[in-house]
């Protein structure tokens, strides 16, 4: 079997099986069996698969048809231009969240010496990215999950700069010292009712990191309520929210005395979220 008869046929089987994106899973696949970039797959479309590629692609192919995510299959994914490991331990990262990273950088401007914490830190993706892109930047990351921490620490030491973090197991701000001048967050804000409507493929990811709550907004509301104990004046909280939830976290916000509140769109022109300055 070729290259591109593999890629035909197997998206054909995608197709039927109610695969996302079955073409593009297909690639990704092929191209990590193979040690290419998916692009360069078809600089060799005629090329003859021998069995021992095709055997154990095989057996991913089989479990992407059940519904498997493609980044737990090939084990990381991109973010803001970089591979981070993936896997069950935490949320795969999203497009809309690199979004919120471009948006925080944005805020922190070209030479920071605050500090950050990015409160659910997960697979670790926003605190690595922030930490890569200002290096002067002091950073705490959170997460109630140990071994979400462990994937993040995994993922800070392969792009080294683990020791550049303080990593705090803790329910979002407990415990954590001193005051910040960032508080980012893309915190669980699936309302539990819909969770069982999600598509097979988000249901892989950890319910921790799903479960919002009755509306979805019980996590966000405990931190916007507890963030002012860990704020110094004029400092930013920039938040990732769900569909429909940017008045209902407005309105909490200004119950807090925060001010100049801003709601900005991701990609898709959904509003998605929400940045504050606080005092």
């Amino acid at each position: 079997m070729t290259v591109l008869e593999l890629i035909q046929n197997t998206t054909t089987f995608f197709q039927r099986k109610g695969v996302e994106s079955p073409r593009l899973s297909v690639e990704y696949l092929l191209a990590e069996a193979l040690g290419k970039r998916r692009l360069d797959l078809y600089l060799d479309y005629d090329q003859q698969l021998p069995e021992q590629i095709l055997k154990p692609l095989r057996e991913k192919v089989r479990r992407r048809s059940e519904g498997e995510p493609l980044q737990h299959l090939i084990g990381s994914w991109e973010f803001y231009g970089r591979q981070f490991k993936t896997d069950r331990r935490a949320l795969i990262p999203r497009p809309e969240t690199e979004r919120l990273a471009e948006l925080v950088l944005n805020r922190i401007g070209g030479d920071a010496t605050g500090r950050l914490a990015d409160v659910g830190t997960g697979s670790g993706v926003l605190a690595v990215t922030f930490a890569l892109e200002r290096s002067d930047l002091r950073i705490t990351a959170t997460d109630i999950s140990a071994e979400a921490l462990t994937l993040a620490r995994e993922n800070a030491g392969s792009h080294g700069v683990a020791d550049r973090i303080i990593w705090c197991e803790t329910n979002l701000l407990s415990g954590t010292e001193g005051e910040f001048d960032f508080l980012v967050a893309n915190l669980p804000y699936v309302p539990t009712a819909q969770i069982t409507e999600l598509s097979r493929e988000v249901r892989y990811d950890p319910m921790l990191a799903l479960d919002g709550g009755p509306d979805g907004l019980h996590l966000i509301r405990c931190l916007i309520f507890d963030a002012p104990a860990y704020l110094r004046a004029g400092a930013w909280i920039c938040l990732e929210i769900g569909i429909s939830q940017s008045s209902e976290v407005t309105k909490v916000l200004e119950q807090q005395k925060f001010r100049d509140i801003c709601v900005e769109n991701d990609y898709q022109g959904v509003e998605r979220f929400v940045s504050a300055r606080y005092g």
